[in-house]
């Protein structure tokens, strides 16, 4: 008789675009293990969000140590806390590096570290979608014998309890009776410029939709902040939000969103999975087979954004709004 899960430790790195596609397989492995004690692993930023949902028991943020002192705190905690099972859903060298270190007296793992005991052996995983191959390891680990692991068949992650742990009375400030609102995501990487759309195109579209009664909102980080005045220049009475949000409230944002226009990057993926109809902008810099966003997404692919016509992107928002 297989051993009683009790106790499970998920591993989630990496970036905001990552962390919220992964929220689909941790909703699974929540499902799975009902009276299991599951602790997340990961790195700050996630720390709040990932609090709020329902599939974590203790988060813990400690997942990428920063020098050797680190790392061995972090590997004693780990070997101290017995897991019954890991989830490993990073699978990058680091993570296959914690299961090495671990041995000989590793937990059951998933994932696809050498000698690891529920491993991913998908010959095609490197070409999946995050999705779907995430659906394929938890397949391999016998927790989800049905998975969808046919492109575009997995479920999107589901933020719905955004709304149920993390109330505001209104996710937007400004008028006394509020309208609806459109979410603009114009940053990104700073050393992807290739993955954006100019920030002049975002403020022509901003006037369009604000002709239409729809107000404008601008986030992302501080960083976002040159951006958001620009498109305040031309649309007029936008609100710039960069700088004023976290990952929680963002989520509320766009749980409440009549549509959402962003790059590719976390939080244009953070807002389409808490359900807002959203425009998905990528350039031949990365493939939205791989890793898109899912839900209510139309994704417009450019080889090149800066030739991406204000018009086309127009288009596909009078389609989506109601």
């Amino acid at each position: 008789m297989s051993k009683e899960i009790k106790k499970v430790l998920v591993i989630k790195l990496g970036a905001l675009g990552d962390f919220v596609l992964a929220l689909a397989a941790m909703k699974k492995i929540r499902e799975a293990h009902p009276k299991a004690k599951i602790t997340l692993l990961t790195t700050p930023p996630f720390e709040a969000l990932a609090k709020l949902s329902p599939y974590f028991n203790t988060v813990e943020t400690d997942g990428r140590p920063e020098d050797f002192a680190d790392l061995t705190r972090m590997l004693g905690r780990l070997r101290k806390a017995r897991y019954d099972r890991v989830y490993d859903l990073q699978t990058n060298s680091r993570t296959n590096w914690y299961f090495q270190a671990l041995r000989p007296f590793a937990p059951q793992w998933s994932g696809i570290a050498f000698g690891c005991s529920l491993p991913q052996r998908s010959k095609t995983r490197q070409t999946m979608h995050t999705l779907e191959r995430q659906a394929d390891q938890l397949r391999a680990a016998g927790i989800w014998p049905d998975a969808p692991t046919e492109h575009g068949n997995a479920p999107p992650p589901d933020l719905s309890w955004i709304l149920r742990r993390h109330k505001d009375a209104r996710p937007v400030a400004g008028a006394a009776t509020p309208r609806p609102y459109v979410l603009f995501v114009p940053g990104g990487s700073a050393h992807r410029p290739e993955k954006r759309w100019p920030v002049e195109a975002f403020a022509q579209l901003g006037s369009l939709l604000k002709a239409r009664g729809l107000d404008i909102v601008i986030i992302g980080g501080p960083q976002e902040s040159a951006m958001a005045r620009q498109i305040q220049k031309s649309v007029g009475q936008a609100r710039d939000l960069t700088g004023r949000t976290d990952f929680a409230q963002l989520a509320v944002l766009g749980a409440k969103a009549a549509l959402v226009v962003g790059n590719d990057t976390g939080p244009t993926h953070l807002l389409a999975a808490a359900g807002a109809p959203t425009i998905a902008l990528f350039s031949d810099a990365s493939d939205p087979d791989l890793c898109g966003p899912r839900g209510h997404v139309a994704v417009i692919r450019s080889p090149d954004l800066k030739a991406l016509p204000v018009s086309t992107v127009a288009s596909a928002a009078m389609s989506l709004l109601p």
